[in-house]
């Protein structure tokens, strides 16, 4: 009994860690994109990450026998994997050019609810109307946050818009990686589309870099770095460690802590001040996606498997 205590508390830890640890991900992204190109900022992230964490399981820091990825399964991660993460991470560091971190954090943590939207138009019965009230819980969180910005500051209602835009995105990729995650293992699935999402921003990176001077200086390198080694690499581990143990679902709820968390490295580090919208929404997200958990059999796929998601960490 004492085993299982242990061990339920050190999962519990290292997933807290984990959101800590994406929180001041979300913080030094905004940060880097004042001064870097969107764009070259995502692009040398995913390539560094990515690199990185295919090496970590080649070498078997996974626990798991690493095996090359089959031939046929190469085209759906470049377009299914790649692609998609690349689009979502263009939004997702322009929205952070334009508006508060915990913004962004906040709007990212509906995607689930997007997902659960998805599920009622294709027909699923199991949970409808829960499904529904979840979603309806989740809009209502993303309109009070997003209203205040309504006739306001441009800039801001910008970085608004492509936040809710990287939420769906992030939506979309969650549905790939569960389809690829089916058939690699979830830590195979995230190295491989990454260095193939750094692989399709690369022209972009480089006609930003011929628009744009990019400033080496020691902090905006040293933000890199923990984008990439703790909000990659180490987070990364702490979540696919917690998912070998746990179910996704239990998983999927420590979830709700990176918008708190990024509030937290964001205040800290950059003085944003929390609006008066922010914790409103943040409860009736997070709600709705409680809710939607509830609603039927989420955990399975569709071929009664159990679902292998990669970590959602932004």
């Amino acid at each position: 009994m004492q085993v299982h205590s242990t061990s339920t508390a050190r999962l519990t830890l290292g997933l807290v860690v984990a959101t800590f640890l994406w929180g001041g991900n979300n913080t030094g992204v905004r940060y880097l994109v004042q001064d870097w190109p969107p764009v070259f900022t995502g692009c040398t992230r995913f390539f560094c990450a990515g690199v990185l964490l295919s090496l970590w399981l080649r070498r078997g820091a996974s626990c798991q026998e690493w095996q090359p990825v089959p031939r046929g399964l190469q085209r759906s991660l470049w377009w299914r994997g790649g692609f998609s993460l690349a689009m979502y991470i263009v939004a997702f560091n322009e929205a952070l050019r334009h508006t508060a971190a915990s913004h962004v954090a906040v709007l990212l943590a509906a995607a689930p609810l997007w997902a659960l939207l998805a599920e009622g138009w294709s027909g699923a019965r199991s949970g409808f109307f829960r499904r529904w009230a979840a979603a309806m819980l989740g809009l209502a969180g993303v309109a009070i946050l997003m209203a205040p910005a309504i006739g306001g500051n441009p800039v801001r209602w910008k970085g608004e818009l492509l936040g809710l835009l990287a939420s769906f995105l992030w939506a979309h990729y969650g549905w790939q990686s569960r389809w690829l995650g089916q058939r690699l293992p979830p830590a195979e699935v995230t190295a491989q589309t990454m260095w193939r999402a750094a692989v399709w921003l690369a022209p972009v990176a480089g006609a930003e870099l011929l628009r744009q001077s990019v400033p080496w200086r020691f902090d905006l390198v040293a933000v890199q770095g923990y984008c990439v080694l703790a909000g990659g690499v180490a987070a990364f581990g702490l979540w696919t460690w917690a998912l070998k143990h746990w179910p996704t679902s239990r998983v999927l709820l420590f979830n709700n802590l990176i918008p708190l968390t990024t509030l937290l490295w964001a205040h800290w580090l950059l003085g944003e001040t929390v609006s008066t919208s922010f914790p409103i929404a943040l409860v009736l997200i997070v709600a709705g996606v409680w809710l939607g958990q509830q609603a039927g059999p989420t955990a399975t796929s569709v071929s009664g498997s159990p679902r292998s998601d990669p970590p959602v960490g932004p």
